[in-house]
Order: structure tokens, then sequence, then C-alpha cells
């Protein structure tokens, strides 16, 4: 008769590398976590255009009328995207509340530069989701790189006298636009 076989041996794992492999597996979770949740809302970041005259729109009117910033009798929210872009088409939905509470009072708008994207696409997209403002086409990046986009979304706020004071990139919101304007509009006042 022959002895029983006996069960194989596994190695142990030491503690420290089980501890280690749980730290490390929880830290990449809460990273994803962390970028699944950001909030892509505005940023307000640096420009060599803040304090200067805002560079001319060009490009085929998709939407809207043609807009020319040096006639503006308002404050222009100049706004760079796309249709594959997910943050800017999480932004759209407070660029409309923006556009329509200051489309009644005639002192603000919103002004689309299409990026990287078909005016057949921009088209659809505008009347699914809505929005009233002009929207103009790529004309082959050179408005972006006049502006210095260097990805979407990215807006600029332009006050009624043509002068960039403002470059948001991530997307941005009615409130945080708002906040701004009033800002700018009793540091004006109170100068």
């Amino acid at each position: 008769m022959t002895a029983p076989a006996a069960a194989p041996v596994r190695p142990k794992r030491s503690r420290p590398t089980l501890i280690a492999a749980v730290v490390v597996g929880v830290v990449i979770a809460l990273l994803v976590v962390l970028l699944a949740t950001r909030h892509s809302g505005e940023r307000v970041t640096e420009s060599n255009l803040i304090g200067k005259r805002a560079p001319a729109l060009d490009g085929d009117v998709v939407r809207g009328q043609p807009v020319d910033l040096g006639t503006s009798e308002g404050w222009t929210v100049v706004n760079f995207f796309a249709t594959w872009c997910v943050p800017c088409i999480q932004e759209h939905p407070e660029l409309k509340a923006f556009e329509k509470e200051h489309a009644a009072k005639g002192d603000a708008q919103v002004v689309s530069v299409v990026y990287d994207d078909k005016a057949s696409d921009v088209d659809a997209f505008f009347e699914k989701n809505g929005g009233d403002w002009t929207v103009l086409g790529s004309d082959q990046g050179r408005t972006a790189f006049y502006w210095g986009v260097a990805k979407v979304p990215e807006s600029y706020l332009v006050s009624p006298t043509g002068v960039v004071v403002e470059r948001f990139v991530g997307g941005v919101t009615r409130t945080g636009l708002n906040s701004l304007i009033d800002l700018y509009e009793k540091q004006a006042g109170g100068s």
C-alpha cells in the first residue's frame, strides 16, 4: 500500500505584501473616483490676451448672425467648443441659462467657435440641445490660434469695450460668469 499523497504546499504570502497590495488598490480606486467626479467647472487661468483688445472672430456663421466684438454693446462670452467634447456638452446648459437670462436685458451674449468639428454636427447638436446664439465655424483653427486656445472647452469673457478680461479652461457656469461681470462692473463704477 502506498502512502497518501501530501497536499501541495502553497507559499505563504507575507503580511506586508498583502497590506501593500491592498493600499495600492485603495489608492488606485480613490484616484479613479476623483477623476470621475472632479468638478470640470470654470478655472480662471492666465492668458496673454487679458487686458488686450479681443482678436477678431472669423469663420463662417454656422448659426445666428455675424458678430463684431468692437461694436458689441454688452459683455461677450467667447466659447470654444466641440460636439464630441464631454465637458463642452456638460457646460452647454450653463451657457443656455446665461444666454437666456441676458438676452432679455441685452447686456451680454454668447458666441461659440467650433473647434475641430463639422458644421453639420454642430447644427444637429444645437437642434437637439438648444441654444440661440451665434456659432462660428472653425476656419481651419485660425481663430483658436489667435485666441491661444489649447483645448476645449475654453472661454473668454470680453468686456463691452472689447477687452478680454478673463480666460476659463474646463467649462463655465452661469453663476460664475454673472459674478465676474458684477465684479468688473462694480470696479468700473468705483473708479
